[in-house]
């Protein structure tokens, strides 16, 4: 039964996602979406009870996929700040190249990534997943004010790749506090 589920909610978030980028994340209805995912609306709403809770469970997916590839990428960096760096613009350049995470920064959308940026379930897989390691102790402030500022440069990026990473080795890691 378990798997029947796991399936049919992945079924849904495909369908979600490409919705997303055929048509943005506004124009995504729930009715849109059942359609593409070959299921009824009340199939959806069955495992979505709202629009809202169908966002989060696509952004907290990709927030989790996306972390996993950034700490593979940055795993062997010893130094913490330099880490940080590479993190934070990984992040950035892996919600890019995906026009389905892309999509969620285009100027009808920033609204929904706003809403997003701000729900403790998401906040809370990127700092488990991200940033937790490089910290000396939890800091749920800390962990929203990052998700502030990388939804920010997706929204308003730099004006090219050395312009973000002084921002970030300027402003951002500084900001953060002390490193392990």
């Amino acid at each position: 039964m378990r798997e029947g589920r796991e399936a049919a909610v992945a079924r849904i978030l495909d369908a979600a996602e490409k919705a997303f980028v055929e048509i943005g994340v506004s124009a995504a209805s729930m009715t849109r979406i059942a359609e593409a995912a070959g299921c009824s609306r009340a199939t959806l709403y069955r495992h979505f009870a709202s629009r809202h809770a169908l966002h989060l469970a696509f952004v907290h997916r990709a927030a989790r996929q996306i972390a996993r590839r950034v700490q593979e990428r940055t795993a062997a960096l010893r130094d913490p700040r330099e880490r940080l760096v590479q993190g934070i613009l990984q992040a950035l350049a892996e919600v890019r190249a995906n026009p389905a995470t892309a999509a969620w920064f285009e100027p009808g959308a920033a609204g929904y990534a706003a809403r997003m940026s701000r729900s403790d379930e998401v906040i809370e897989a990127l700092m488990r997943a991200f940033v937790a390691d490089l910290f000396p102790r939890a800091d749920p402030l800390r962990a929203r004010w990052l998700v502030r500022v990388v939804v920010s440069l997706l929204g308003m990026p730099g004006r090219d790749a050395d312009e973000e990473r002084a921002l970030v080795e300027r402003f951002v890691v500084p900001g953060l506090g002390e490193l392990r």
